[in-house]
């Protein structure tokens, strides 16, 4: 990234600016108990195949290539006798989108890049789902662009550039003069790379590090930013 300042800041919404306030373990339990299928994935096996799946149309679309995948990978479990849309559609009714918190952090990054320049969200999602998580953390007027990574409406997702494109255009300011902060290299350090656009990468938990994706910043915590404001 260089020692210039960043024009404007893009921020990824999942697992950078919000994480969920629903245990990951037990809603997951509670889908495979719904749809009356035993389990046979955890939450981790489910984490390791995200970034494989082709791309969705909406959120079940996704959730069912995810069950699929993961069945491939598991030990002992028959792709063919997964009922990955039945899963889906369980998984789906029990996700409340507004049952979000700001991760640590996020909201200063937020707040101070709101004071420094122009922002933008680039999010991989729905406008519906990601409208929902915006407005329950009370940033739905946050940002001066917003682009929802939405195929059904002509927005393929990141790491495909049209979306960081997109939000670079609306706030006219050079690709090389902005930087992206996302906690997935496979799409968002990826993603920006492919726009020409800065990356800086925030992993949640025990994200993997993908050596295929070099970012140029590294961050502990959204608000690590702040460093290079």
């Amino acid at each position: 990234m260089g020692g210039d300042s960043p024009a404007a800041v893009l921020f990824d919404l999942d697992l950078t600016l919000c994480v969920s306030t629903q245990e990951s373990d037990e809603l997951l339990a509670a889908t495979f108990e719904r749809a009356g299928v035993d389990p046979f994935c955890e939450v981790a096996d489910l984490a390791a195949v995200a970034s494989a799946t082709p791309e969705c149309e909406s959120d079940r679309e996704f959730f069912a290539a995810l069950f699929d995948l993961a069945a491939e990978r598991v030990d002992g479990v028959d792709p063919g006798d997964v009922p990955s849309w039945r899963l889906a559609d369980a998984h789906d009714g029990l996700v409340d989108h507004s049952a979000v918190r700001f991760r640590d952090g996020a909201r200063a990054a937020l707040e101070s890049a709101r004071d420094h320049g122009p922002v933008a969200l680039v999010t991989n999602g729905g406008r519906e789902t990601q409208s929902t998580k915006l407005s329950a953390l009370g940033i739905a007027d946050a940002f001066d662009a917003t682009v929802f990574c939405d195929p059904a409406a002509g927005m393929p997702p990141k790491p495909d550039p049209k979306p960081v494109q997109t939000a670079v255009d609306a706030l006219d300011v050079a690709p090389d003069a902005a930087v992206l902060v996302g906690d997935s290299k496979a799409a968002d350090v990826a993603g920006a790379h492919a726009a020409g656009v800065r990356s800086a990468w925030v992993p949640y938990d025990d994200a993997s590090d993908d050596a295929e994706h070099d970012p140029h910043h590294t961050f502990d915590a959204p608000d690590d930013l702040l460093r290079v404001l």
